[in-house]
C-alpha cells in the first residue's frame, strides 16, 4: 500500500479529488430544478475536467476546457437565460417513469464498457518530455498536436453561441407580440 503522504499517495489524493469535482459537478448540473444551477454544475463539472487534462500533462488541453467551455459555453447560456422570457406559456413535461432507471443503467454500461477497453489497453507511459508550457511550445502544439481538439472546440462555442441567439430571439418576440 502507497503511503498518503508521498508523491504517489498524494498525486492519487489529488486525482481523486479532481473526479469527485467533476462528478459533483455533474450531479448539480444534471438533478438542478433552477437553469441558473444547473449552469453553475456545468462550469464546476468543466473545472474538473480541466483538472484531469491538466492532471494527464496535457495543459494546453485543459486551459482551453477553461476558457471555452466555462468562460464563454456556460456564459453565454446565462446570457440566454437572462434574455429569454422569464415566463414561458408552457412547462416542460415531466419525463416518464423509466427516465432515470434507464439513464442509471446507461452509465452504468458507458462505465463497464470504458473499463473493460481500459483493462484490455496497453497503456504507453508519457514522454520523457514535457510541454514546459512556454508560449513557443503551445504555438507548436495547437498547429500540430492540438488541432483537432481546437476546432472542435471553437466548433461547440459556435452552436452555444447560436443556441443562445435563437432563445434571445424566441424571447423577444414572445414579449413583442404580447404588446
Amino acid at each position: 500500500m502507497v503511503p498518503l503522504f508521498s508523491a504517489e499517495g498524494l498525486s492519487s489524493l489529488l486525482f481523486i479529488v479532481i473526479v469527485m469535482t467533476t462528478l459533483l459537478g455533474a450531479v448539480i448540473a444534471t438533478h438542478s430544478e433552477r437553469l441558473i444551477r444547473a449552469v453553475a454544475g456545468l462550469a464546476i463539472a468543466c473545472i474538473g475536467v480541466a483538472g484531469l487534462y491538466y492532471y494527464l500533462h496535457s495543459p494546453f488541453v485543459a486551459l482551453m476546457e477553461m476558457l471555452i467551455y466555462v468562460g464563454a459555453v456556460c456564459v453565454t447560456i446565462v446570457f440566454a437565460v437572462m434574455l429569454a422570457d422569464p415566463n414561458p406559456e408552457e412547462d416542460a413535461a415531466a419525463g416518464s417513469i423509466f427516465t432515470g432507471p434507464l439513464s442509471f443503467a446507461l452509465g452504468i454500461m458507458v462505465f463497464w464498457g470504458l473499463y473493460a477497453v481500459s483493462g484490455k489497453t496497453s497503456w504507453v507511459p508519457p514522454a520523457a518530455r514535457i510541454n514546459d508550457g512556454s508560449l513557443e511550445e503551445v504555438g507548436k502544439s495547437l498547429l500540430t498536436n492540438y488541432s483537432m481538439v481546437f476546432e472542435l472546440i471553437s466548433l461547440v462555442l459556435l452552436i452555444a453561441i447560436i443556441g443562445s441567439l435563437v432563445l434571445a430571439r424566441q424571447g423577444r418576440t414572445r414579449t413583442g407580440g404580447q404588446s
